[in-house]
């Protein structure tokens, strides 16, 4: 084969491949543009979190900022779309106090939620002899004798939407759910065993704001089983 056969054959074989990288871009910005146009008809709403109360098991602060607590919460998450699903694959649920966790993380279940349709977690969040900072430790101190406290309950995770035989990558979902426990005050509770029960019923709200970091003192991950509270 001749030299001017060979620069023949490299140039029909630089133009096929430009034409198919060309297809290729063309078919990709197709389907972008027809996803893109499904979603803007859609209009996918996130899911919409309550807290709906919240029991007590224990919760002690000793000396010197030692807090040990044995919480259960039950939230519930409805999916307001017709035509959207949500998959849950990774969903930790834990509390803080003046923006410090003072939880162990405790993992709910992958699952997935249809249209429509309402979840409901029940999940123990607990931990045991948990260091608080001095300042928290003199506020927990303080509330705990005052009778209420201020809790955040936040769940932190990933969620993908599917949409027909279409699912959407992963996203982060980061939910802030206030929670406002008069616990010196037995009365407005209900005995539930060891524990006593408050009802919430408060709407929770979805953050941009990044969740706290899971490699930390606070990684260690429970499953979803009851434990043995502690007393009162």
């Amino acid at each position: 084969m001749s030299v001017k056969e060979c620069s023949h054959h490299k140039h029909k074989w630089r133009k096929r491949a430009r034409r198919c990288c060309a297809g290729l871009l063309i078919f990709n910005f197709i389907l972008l543009v027809l996803i893109l146009i499904v979603w803007a008809i859609l209009q996918p709403k996130k899911p919409k979190f309550v807290i709906q109360d919240a029991t007590i098991f224990a919760f002690n602060v000793s000396a010197p900022n030692i807090l040990t607590s044995n919480i259960q919460v039950t939230i519930t998450s409805r999916n307001p779309n017709d035509k959207i699903g949500v998959y849950y694959d990774r969903l930790d649920v834990f509390a803080t106090y003046r923006s410090q966790q003072i939880t162990y993380n405790t993992a709910i279940p992958p699952t997935y939620q249809g249209h429509k349709d309402v979840n409901v977690w029940s999940p123990f969040i607990y931990g045991t002899n948990v260091p608080v900072a001095p300042y928290n430790g003199v506020a927990l101190s303080q509330d705990q004798a005052g009778g209420a406290i201020w809790l955040i309950i936040k769940l932190d995770g990933r969620v993908r939407w599917k949409v027909g035989s279409f699912t959407s990558s992963r996203y982060r979902l980061h939910v802030v759910c206030p929670a406002y426990i008069p616990f010196g005050n037995r009365n407005t509770g209900i005995v539930v065993g060891s524990g006593i029960k408050y009802q919430l019923a408060q709407s929770c709200r979805k953050s941009r704001r990044a969740g706290i970091h899971h490699h930390n003192t606070f990684s260690r991950v429970t499953n979803l089983k009851v434990e043995k509270p502690n007393k009162l």
